[in-house]
């Protein structure tokens, strides 16, 4: 059957369990196909599947899928990624110039991301190794633009509404036009934080979405002064705005004990710190720690990434699985964002934030804090470094200069470069030939780094909250809030071409099936 519900599709299939094999009436097993949620072979204990599809509050499509027994005991849970995009693999051919105006069509949420760790790796491509000291401080205020409107769409608009009126609360008020109606002034002050945000971009790169601005070696236009002043009219208020969002998650955090269980992993934690060991989102080395605080690496040079990382493939998702290869695929997992920079860093550099990653690193006693859902919290702290950050930059003389160019060197074969963006540490890698075409590129974005960290979440939710239970609406939010709590933007994660097996079913009227094909890992086609 089907059911829903303020914008939800729960799909609940009864199968048949006879001779080990499954056979399965589906209206989900249609010409649009099935995708398999085992890698291998279904599992006998399941009679049920439970499908939230699709997750809703979230950047992009994907879906999770729950398998239970007779008894509604959890079997398996899983986050699926549905959608597929292949920028790898058709920007080869391309010129290596038009790349960072290329990948950030990526997404309309996060494309400066994009755009800024392209410009690093061209950056490199041209010889250029250090900008000019107005083009980096331009990239910086861009940079923190982007943070601070990303991160604010991402608590007010999107999860706010399971904080303000609870996990399990009437869908038809839990959402953006229900915290309008109820917190006109929480949901104000979330856009406006949001719109400044945009308006630094639109100043820098002409556009609020899609712009352009970088180029290689630099930046193709200043910021001008009545633009600069434009951008000060403002900074008073949202400074204010920004500590009144960190109060708020911290309080919904701190008030909440049941927070501190919900979906929590004791993970290693990866993000790029400064020379210092200070929080840093533009440029720094890698860092990685144990769940327990010690490091396993530090200040290690990004562009050498290859070394310390690799990427697994599995057959039911598109989006692949990143992991710390000294410590092996079932070890090496890791989290990013912003609850792995905070965790990481030994201090930021502006004293609000400073004094609020104080607060954040005493609730967890001095030691890593581990809670899932204090991504939060993690997240309002960079939006408040991110305001004193553009309020430090605006009074900055270099920000209106107008050497925007540095000279570039020899050309080289290949570039890396790395960002922290809003959803965690970036990595954009490009190969070039003779001709300056791209040959090869890849890209490890943030959410790829939370793929096995978010089922891990989703399936010690499902455990928790809905093994053995009777399956409602509100239960199955419990899972969405999981995954959530990390920003996932899935349209950036998705690059698996071919891997994934598909199942496709012809059915009659009557639900009887007249042909069926399957397309395996191996890519083998059974009838």
């Amino acid at each position: 059957m089907e059911l829903q519900k303020n914008s939800y599709y729960v799909r609940v299939d009864i199968l048949l369990c006879v001779d080990s094999r499954r056979s399965s009436t589906s209206i989900f097993q249609t010409l649009y196909g099935k995708l398999f949620m085992e890698p291998d072979h279904p599992s006998p204990l399941a009679t049920r599947r439970i499908a939230i599809d699709p997750i809703t509050r979230v950047e992009g499509h994907g879906k999770i899928t729950l398998l239970l027994d007779d008894n509604n005991h959890i079997v398996e849970a899983r986050l699926h990624i549905v959608e597929f995009r292949g920028f790898e693999k058709f920007i080869q051919g391309r010129p290596y110039w038009e790349v960072p105006f290329f990948v950030q069509r990526l997404c309309g949420i996060c494309p400066v991301s994009h755009q800024l760790a392209a410009a690093k790796a061209v950056d490199q491509i041209v010889g250029v190794r250090q900008l000019t000291p107005t083009a980096t401080k331009l990239r910086r205020l861009l940079h923190f633009g982007q943070i601070l409107q990303s991160h604010a769409l991402h608590f007010f608009h999107l999860s706010s509404p399971d904080f303000l009126f609870g996990f399990g609360s009437d869908p038809l008020q839990r959402n953006i036009v229900g915290v309008l109606e109820q917190y006109p002034e929480i949901a104000l002050k979330g856009v406006k934080l949001r719109k400044f945000g945009q308006q630094i971009i639109e100043a820098i790169t002409g556009k609020r979405i899609h712009g352009t601005g970088t180029v290689p070696g630099g930046m193709n236009k200043p910021l001008t002064i009545p633009q600069r002043d434009a951008l000060l009219a403002d900074i008073d208020n949202i400074l204010q705005w920004s500590q009144e969002a960190l109060a708020l998650n911290e309080q919904i955090h701190t008030a909440h004990p049941e927070h501190r269980d919900f979906g929590t992993l004791h993970s290693n934690y990866l993000s790029m710190t400064g020379s210092n060991g200070e929080l840093e989102f533009y440029h720094g080395g890698l860092r990685a720690r144990y769940a327990d605080g010690t490091g396993i690496l530090d200040q290690f040079d990004y562009c050498d990434y290859q070394q310390i990382l690799r990427e697994e493939v599995r057959p039911w998702s598109y989006m692949k699985f990143p992991y710390l290869t000294a410590l092996g695929i079932e070890q090496g997992w890791y989290r990013v964002g912003p609850l792995a920079r905070i965790n990481n860093c030994d201090m930021i550099s502006t004293p609000l934030a400073e004094a609020a990653r104080q607060r954040f690193k005493g609730f967890g006693q001095g030691g890593l804090v581990h809670d899932t859902l204090a991504y939060h919290w993690a997240r309002m702290i960079e939006l408040l470094h991110c305001t004193e950050s553009i309020h430090a930059l605006l009074h900055d003389a270099d920000i209106t200069g107008m050497e925007l160019m540095a000279e570039k060197g020899e050309r080289q074969p290949q570039g890396i470069g790395v960002i922290e963006a809003p959803r965690g540490t970036l990595f954009h890698h490009y190969q070039i030939n003779a001709e300056g075409l791209i040959t090869k590129a890849n890209l490890i974005v943030s959410t790829t780094s939370n793929n096995q960290a978010m089922n891990e979440s989703v399936r010690s939710v499902a455990n928790q909250y809905l093994d053995g239970q009777e399956i409602t609406e509100a239960l199955l939010n419990h899972l969405e809030v999981a995954v959530r709590a990390y920003d996932p933007c899935l349209s950036c994660a998705t690059h698996a071409l071919g891997k994934m097996p598909l199942q496709v079913t012809l059915q009659s009227s009557d639900g009887k099936v007249i042909h069926q094909l399957t397309k395996g890992v191996d890519g083998e086609i059974h009838r």
